[in-house]
């Protein structure tokens, strides 16, 4: 774990988790995850758009994830972990042990959480408004789901159910997103990961639209509980729900 003074480059941390993902290929360590800071930068996903980018001359790094355009920072934890997927690989099942590790990790700190229907990630809920209606000139139905317009077509059917709220079209304030999750898979090792908004500068988000979505913002462990809450806080708490979840994975076949 690298924190504080010691927060690790983003190219550095790149270049290390290449590293662990050959030697986990090769079953020559188990699962691992790497926890730690950066300093300030932007990075962009395979789906970013270019207008979701800085406008200024901040630099971005183009990664190889899924997902769209974030920021990492000071106050903020990364975690990337490096795990083997059993057979048959559900990516989808992957993506939602880490999201229930953060909601888990959320509540222990004093931040109820939840997922929302259609996209990744753990959020913060709006306040419901009194006698809202949802405006259908914002839904698109899709079997269970109920987006609004805009969001990618072809969303996973498993990404809604009791434990998603509905996606917002009108009917209550603005969700905020507490962590943002993108990963990527390459021959059934995982990479890439997850970043959990501590106390970092908000302003950084201002510069961007984070993971391309235009009508929720982003939260924060301190701005939702109204005291700060340093990464060295929460780091050991997501450290130990990480490991819990993750042991639930079931053991996969060794390398022949």
């Amino acid at each position: 774990m690298r924190i504080g003074e010691g927060a690790v480059p983003y190219q550095e941390a790149w270049e290390e988790q290449q590293r662990l993902h050959a030697l986990r290929l090769a079953d020559e360590i188990p699962d691992t995850v790497l926890l730690l800071e950066h300093p300030p930068v932007f990075t962009a996903g395979k789906r970013t758009k270019p207008e979701d980018l800085p406008l200024d001359d901040t630099p971005v790094v183009q990664v190889n994830r899924g997902g769209e355009g974030t920021w990492h920072g000071p106050g903020q934890l990364v975690g990337y972990p490096i795990v083997k997927l059993p057979e048959p690989m559900d990516v989808v099942a992957y993506v939602r042990r880490l999201e229930e590790a953060l909601i888990r990790a959320s509540a222990d700190l004093g931040v109820a959480t939840s997922r929302v229907e259609g996209r990744s990630g753990v959020w913060v809920l709006g306040r419901e408004l009194p006698d809202a209606v949802p405006d259908p000139a914002k839904v698109i139905d899709i079997g269970k789901l109920t987006l609004r317009l805009g969001l990618p077509l072809g969303i996973d059917p498993r990404l809604a159910g009791p434990e998603y709220a509905a996606s917002n079209a009108g009917q209550r304030g603005d969700d905020r997103k507490l962590a943002a999750i993108g990963v990527r898979v390459a021959r059934g090792v995982t990479m890439h990961g997850f970043a959990l908004n501590c106390n970092p500068d908000m302003t950084w988000f201002d510069r961007i639209i984070p993971c391309g979505i235009r009508d929720a913002g982003v939260g924060s462990l301190t701005t939702e509980l109204g005291r700060d809450v340093p990464v060295a806080e929460a780091a050991p708490v997501v450290e130990r729900r990480l490991a819990e979840v993750l042991a639930e994975l079931p053991e996969p076949a060794l390398a022949r």
